[in-house]
């Protein structure tokens, strides 16, 4: 039984460990797909999510504001909006490609540098792509943003992976070790 149960675990891991790549490769196709609208849907999309926002700051924070002035704050801070959905969209991708990385034990200064090659490089060819779409255009600052975010998702990564590996996992890799101690008595 207990062969039988460590073969379980060990084809799960050999399944499960590549699927690891799957959330960035989704993120990849999402940030790909946004940066394919138009100028115009683009502008939209941002300007929908604006007032999305004011109107829910409007209800929690109870601030009276018509429809009239969340139109106008949605409008004036669309360019704020925009680079936040920037920065959060390259965020996740950092932590998307950062885990898996992680998970085969790329760790410390090798897991930024490989995962921050790929996001900044991704982020280079995502605003190169975007001079080819109508009515939107390629930008350094926005460039720039995306790796801030992807960096800022590839040291999350790491600082919970380390914290989990030294508080969480370390305990019960030392709990084994004394057993292995002990039967070899």
């Amino acid at each position: 039984m207990k062969y039988f149960l460590l073969y379980i675990k060990e084809t799960l891991r050999f399944v499960l460990k590549p699927m690891s790549f799957l959330p960035a490769i989704m993120m990849m196709c999402i940030i790909f797909m946004l940066s394919s609208q138009e100028g115009t849907t683009s502008s939209q999309l941002s300007y929908k999510v604006g007032v999305k926002i004011f109107t829910v700051t409007n209800k929690v924070l109870d601030k009276g504001w018509s429809e009239e002035r969340i139109d106008q704050l949605s409008t004036k801070y669309q360019y704020y909006v925009r680079k936040t959905a920037h920065f959060t969209e390259y965020f996740l991708l950092g932590v998307s490609v950062a885990f898996p990385l992680y998970v085969y034990g790329v760790r410390g200064m090798k897991l930024i540098f490989f995962a921050g090659l790929f996001c900044v490089g991704y982020a280079s060819l995502d605003e190169f792509h975007q001079s080819f779409v109508h009515g939107r255009g390629p930008s350094p600052k926005d460039v720039m943003i995306d790796s801030s975010g992807a960096i800022t998702g590839i040291i999350l990564t790491r600082i919970v992976g380390w914290t989990g590996r030294m508080t969480i996992f370390k305990p019960l890799s030392n709990h084994k070790d004394e057993d292995r101690g002990k039967k070899r008595r």
